[in-house]
């Protein structure tokens, strides 16, 4: 995979793949023109002979890319959904130790704040990059911890205790998910399954026998169509790289509202 596209705008993402795609598809439009009309239209049935199969390997090809579109788009939600309910998971548990006594109210807010600070200035830079970091998980062990030195001595702090601890596994739950989000991407052999099947429409568009402003007009179209198509799936295949990365706005929020607001 070519990371470094990850560290360029979207739309000049989109630009690159497009001009890829077109141009390969009009330079082979071009050049080998007399040769394919010579060596493989000599009954002029050529045309139709391509129409039927290139219908038949759309279908495919296009149910492909389909699937890889609802798949990373999905994993994209589904991380988005987890950074979201890590950071309400660890605002909840935030609220519910300030109803510790002291010294573990404050010893437990000090451990919750660290470690959502840990998340939006160390974390994040190493997520984008495509690395899990591994300070949250010893973070959030320390937590459980001083925790669960935590010796109840009536019901209301037994009750409290078990809200917290119950939330605590909601938040770690939620921070193995976010982290599983890091490494999870289309595998290698399907980007070459669909770099062949982007090569193989290319050269079916190449062998038709059209008037040169048709031909060019056409095959520009299907595949300024197919370059945007792979260009999203790239752009959606790494949850937290690039500009539609999903970003740590939810735990800056819990930070700035709830754990940085002086009262």
């Amino acid at each position: 995979m070519l990371y470094w596209i990850y560290n360029l705008p979207g739309f000049v993402v989109g630009g690159i793949f497009v001009t890829l795609f077109v141009s390969a598809c009009w330079l082979g439009i071009i050049l080998p023109r007399g040769f394919v009309e010579r060596s493989l239209n000599q009954d002029g049935r050529l045309n139709e002979i391509l129409g039927d199969y290139l219908q038949y390997f759309g279908v495919i090809y296009g149910l492909l890319l389909g699937l890889l579109a609802v798949s990373t788009y999905q994993n994209h939600s589904d991380t988005e959904k987890a950074v979201g309910s890590e950071a309400s998971s660890i605002a909840a548990l935030y609220q519910d130790v300030s109803a510790y006594p002291e010294p573990f109210r404050t010893d437990l807010r000090t451990l919750i704040k660290e470690d959502t600070r840990y998340s939006i200035e160390v974390a994040w830079p190493i997520q984008r990059i495509g690395i899990v970091p591994k300070g949250g998980v010893q973070r959030a062990s320390a937590i459980h911890s001083r925790l669960s030195s935590f010796q109840p001595q009536t019901k209301e702090e037994e009750l409290l205790q078990e809200a917290a601890l119950r939330q605590y596994n909601m938040y770690f739950e939620n921070k193995r998910t976010r982290l599983y989000g890091v490494t999870a991407s289309i595998p290698a052999v399907m980007w070459l399954t669909v770099a062949i099947g982007a090569a193989i429409n290319i050269v079916l568009i190449w062998l038709f026998r059209l008037p040169l402003k048709v031909h060019l007009l056409l095959g520009g179209l299907i595949s300024f169509f197919t370059a945007t198509m792979i260009c999203l799936i790239v752009l959606l295949d790494n949850p937290y790289r690039g500009e539609l990365g999903v970003s740590s706005e939810a735990f800056q929020l819990v930070y700035d509202q709830l754990m940085n607001n002086p009262r």
